[in-house]
């Protein structure tokens, strides 16, 4: 399934991307998104918000709009602000894009921002119409992305051992070497200094280094998704009824009944 994917993946995205809903939403939010001066803004517009939080992975907390003005207003450089402090580094991510309240304020008119936040928006959208039929594809997809930002990070970083903390942050980044490592549900229960070593650890086994750094290398994401797959495949008990087969079976038909399997979500 995941290398059928991998091989419709360009044009079927290209023509995802066309569908009315996703383009009436794009344009939408590049037109007014600029009038969004402050987080109060962003949340009281629901169409501008679903954009924003599907574009960091987060359209199911939308109606959440406390929480989230809340994360908005956080300034990004300081450690001990609300959004830094979440496990999910998600919404400092997007707290971080917006700018609110960071020291250079809102970013929201800036050049090339609305189409940054259009892009990663129809990128999440798409993973999201994939897992709807296999849910395992889509975190194999957002791990692809994640682990190469990270693996950029750790590259520029002082103190690339702490990378692995933003790497544990990453919810459904989480999932994946967790199952790709073969870790325990639990594993998150002990001490975060523990969680991190032994991550380090199953990555040095593999890939020879411990450093998020490994993941530059697309044939070690690669190794790593598919082990994961593997895994989850052995984890969840493939049949004709449970995860991964309809998708397999969708995917295996011409390239328009996919199209259309996942434009069907909107």
């Amino acid at each position: 399934g995941w290398l059928l994917l991998q091989r419709v993946e360009d044009t079927q995205r290209a023509t995802f991307d066309k569908s009315p809903n996703i383009e009436r939403e794009a344009a939408y939010f590049a037109e007014n998104v600029s009038k969004a001066t402050s987080p109060a803004d962003l949340v009281a517009d629901r169409r501008l918000l679903n954009v924003a939080l599907t574009a960091f992975g987060l359209e199911s907390e939308i109606d959440k709009r406390a929480f989230i003005r809340k994360a908005l207003e956080s300034n990004t450089l300081d450690p001990e602000s609300f959004a830094v402090k979440l496990v999910d580094d998600s919404y400092e991510k997007m707290a971080r894009a917006f700018g609110y309240g960071d020291i250079t304020g809102a970013r929201v008119a800036d050049p090339g921002f609305a189409g940054d936040i259009v892009a990663a928006y129809k990128e999440r959208s798409f993973d999201t119409a994939v897992g709807d039929s296999d849910p395992s594809l889509r975190l194999a997809l957002n791990a692809r992305r994640e682990l190469e930002g990270f693996a950029e990070k750790a590259a520029k970083s002082a103190t690339p051992d702490s990378v692995w903390f933003s790497v544990m942050g990453d919810l459904p980044l989480r999932e994946v070497l967790q199952t790709a490592y073969g870790l325990p549900d639990s594993f998150s229960q002990i001490d975060i200094d523990k969680q991190r070593e032994t991550l380090q650890d199953k990555t040095r086994e593999l890939f020879g280094t411990d450093s998020v750094e490994a993941f530059a290398d697309p044939e070690n994401v690669e190794a790593l998704i598919r082990r994961f797959l593997a895994r989850d495949a052995v984890n969840n008990g493939p049949t004709s009824a449970t995860r991964g087969t309809a998708a397999l079976s969708l995917l295996q038909q011409a390239g328009s009944s996919f199209a259309s399997l996942v434009q069907s979500r909107f």
